[in-house]
């Protein structure tokens, strides 16, 4: 089990790598640069230039920028005076992470509990019904569903806030719009996980035992067909914690959504950066989890990493 945490972490640590080297290149070649603007004189432009390291060969601010890196030292931001890159993330955060965490339970509790239903229900009116919900899910985008949540139950109905994040109500209608896609995705591959694991022999010879029912889709069923899901679950986690843009938007959630893309509009190189390592190592690190879980939970790939 060592050797294969080992080998996960070392794995996770050279794509960081990668990625903080790939994104740094690609940020140069974005069409512009963070100081183009006409009402800027060349000699305020060039002492910009000079202060953010701009003036220097690429290969050497990419060294700066590494050196920095391994000091915690994201850098300032190149629209917002006087403020960090790593400030703007630790305020804007909390909120993705917030709306994230409750999304992600909404989403695979229901989720999980669709997809045994339906699969210990097949064919029958509630699979229907489950079926339908798992292809909507995955069909409507976060956006038209955040739209509809809105205009049902905060205009027509009046039941709820449509915008902003100031309590606990505020957090119904974005949680459930975010929550919807990953609820019908893990609904899908929880009902077909657990109708191949139900064709499996060992579930037949439990039969022939005399175990009931419940005690084989609790004990035998779920416990194999759960597999499958806790593989997406890596980027299923990072994608709703980090929160989606659309639907920051939508809701008027101060999240890391907003900054991320007017970073990118503004040609904020180092907000850009920043932010994009900030989800790419959130994201690694989630799938390093998984990886570890699922080594845990299945011998069999700690045996094949031999």
């Amino acid at each position: 089990m060592r050797k294969y945490i080992v080998k996960r972490v070392i794995a996770a640590i050279v794509t960081v790598w990668v990625l903080i080297t790939v994104v740094f290149f690609l940020v140069r070649l974005m069409p512009g640069d963070p100081f183009t603007n006409p009402k800027l004189t060349p000699e305020v432009r060039e002492n910009m230039e000079s202060y953010y390291g701009f003036d220097k060969p690429l290969i050497v601010q990419y060294g700066n920028y590494m050196t920095n890196l391994l000091k915690g030292d994201f850098g300032y931001s190149m629209k917002f005076t006087n403020k960090t890159v790593a400030g703007i993330i630790g305020e804007t955060f909390p909120f993705s992470a917030d709306l994230g965490i409750r999304a992600l339970v909404l989403a695979v509790s229901i989720g999980l509990v669709l997809g045994i239903v339906s699969a210990r229900n097949r064919g029958k009116g509630i699979d229907f019904f489950c079926v339908i919900v798992a292809v909507l899910g995955t069909s409507i985008p976060d956006f038209i569903m955040g739209a509809v949540l809105q205009y049902g139950f905060g205009i027509k109905w009046g039941l709820l806030p449509v915008a902003r994040y100031e309590g606990i109500e505020y957090t119904i209608l974005p949680a459930c719009a975010l929550a919807f896609y990953t609820l019908a995705s893990v609904s899908r591959i929880m009902r077909a996980s657990m109708l191949e694991v139900a064709s499996q022999d060992y579930i037949k010879t439990a039969r022939s035992k005399g175990l009931g029912e419940f005690r084989i889709t609790a004990k035998h069923q779920i416990r194999n067909a759960i597999m499958p899901v806790m593989t997406v679950m890596g980027p299923t986690v990072a994608s709703v914690l980090t929160g989606t843009f659309v639907i920051e938007s939508i809701f008027a959630i101060p999240g890391m959504g907003k900054h991320y893309v007017d970073s990118v509009s503004n040609n904020d190189y180092s907000m850009v950066l920043g932010m994009t390592l900030f989800y790419g190592v959130f994201l690694i690190f989630c799938n390093l989890v998984v990886d570890i879980l699922y080594g845990v939970a299945d011998p069999r790939v700690r045996i094949g990493e031999r």
